[in-house]
């Protein structure tokens, strides 16, 4: 998707039809579902939001549904033939206007799957859709699913302290707010899960905004997070970069210079930080690959070669064994 404003190809595809449900079209047999809210999810104002998907694909062997309409945050659960602990909370992006459950989702989770990591997909809320405190809507569910996977660790078959994260594009925003923002309270406890710590052991991010307040920001995705002409204050207070701390944990960043929607000097400020604050970061920006690439990238384009170089990344951090 190079260069193509995919919010309002969305908007476009959306007003066509309102299409099934998700619980009927978009997970698989043996998917396995979490709740993240035991009722109404935070900041819940009785606003009509309908579940809607758009396939942008014109292959059925390869979906690319976008999801909009999120009024019930979910994990989508995918489990490895053989397990080996490890746990990867998946982040779609797009724009915090739509999930791109396919390309960053349930492809990320086959590939995952394949060296043993167990997925859990975050269908997250998006901000717009009458949520109050919009600007905290994506991060407390962030913050949630962290909980909820650590809490149900052992019938999910993974270790507590093997569980990253992997977000893209404005799910990378999303996986960097978790890891700066992880102890920051932006809701209140709901049940005994919520005293687990929400800190990922790793996150890699893909693609991503992370600045909100700088130059090169991604304006669609900033204003979808917080609403258009938010305060200089408000969009400092959710720029990645500025939140790197001592606590922050190892983060990989990757991008390709021909980035034409989100460009790599997000990913770079990134790394500034992280090198400013002395904590572990490896940064990989590629020649060629565009944005919105997933795992979709032929071989001789140089950004397929990513998922290999975060196997390596985890492993070098104790997520798994090499």
């Amino acid at each position: 998707m190079n260069g193509i404003d995919r919010r309002a190809a969305l908007l476009a595809a959306a007003a066509m039809a309102a299409l099934p449900p998700l619980a009927q079209a978009q997970t698989a047999p043996g998917d396995e579902i979490i709740d993240l809210w035991p009722g109404t999810p935070p900041g819940g104002t009785g606003a009509k939001i309908v579940r809607k998907i758009a396939d942008q694909s014109k292959d059925p062997a390869t979906p690319d549904r976008w999801v909009t309409g999120m009024e019930r945050p979910i994990l989508v659960v995918r489990r490895p033939a053989r397990p080996n602990g490890a746990g990867m909370l998946v982040l779609p992006g797009g724009g915090y206007g739509f999930l791109s459950y396919d390309n960053e989702g349930t492809s990320q989770a086959a590939w995952l799957n394949a060296r043993g990591i167990t997925a859990f997909i975050l269908l997250y809320r998006l901000p717009g859709e009458g949520w109050a405190r919009r600007e905290d809507v994506p991060l407390q569910d962030a913050q949630r699913a962290m909980r909820l996977i650590r809490a149900k660790a052992v019938q999910l078959g993974v270790a507590q302290n093997w569980i990253g994260v992997l977000g893209f594009s404005a799910g990378g925003h999303l996986a960097g707010s978790l890891a700066t923002r992880h102890a920051e309270t932006v809701y209140t406890p709901v049940d005994a899960a919520d005293a687990q710590d929400a800190r990922p052991d790793i996150a890699a991010l893909i693609y991503p905004v992370v600045s909100l307040d700088a130059p090169f920001t991604h304006g669609g995705s900033r204003d979808m997070l917080l609403g258009k002409d938010a305060p200089v204050e408000a969009r400092r207070a959710r720029s990645v970069e500025r939140r790197v701390d001592g606590a922050t944990p190892p983060l990989l960043l990757v991008h390709a210079t021909d980035d034409g929607l989100v460009p790599p000097a997000n990913s770079i400020a990134l790394f500034k930080a992280m090198e400013a604050a002395k904590r572990p970061v490896a940064l990989h920006i590629f020649e060629n690959g565009g944005h919105g690439f997933g795992v979709r990238l032929p071989p001789t384009m140089q950004a397929s070669a990513w998922p290999d170089l975060l196997t390596r990344f985890a492993a070098g951090h104790g997520l798994i064994v090499a």
